[in-house]
């Protein structure tokens, strides 16, 4: 596999969770640290679940 389609699997899912995103209620932003695309399902956003950067490790609520 290659590094853009792990990338692609990747950002499907949710970084909090790990469920499959789909639709408009997910949130999407660069990683304040690194600038990785990061992905998180509304009801991780709502809940204010702690999320790691799959890339650099930065953590945020």
């Amino acid at each position: 596999m290659s590094e853009t389609e792990t990338e692609a699997k990747r950002a499907r899912k949710c970084v909090s969770c790990g469920i499959n995103i789909s639709g408009t209620t997910a949130a999407a932003f660069k990683c304040p640290d690194c600038g990785q695309q990061i992905y998180r399902c509304a009801k991780c956003r709502k809940q204010s679940n702690l999320y790691e950067c799959p890339d650099c490790g930065f953590r945020g609520p």
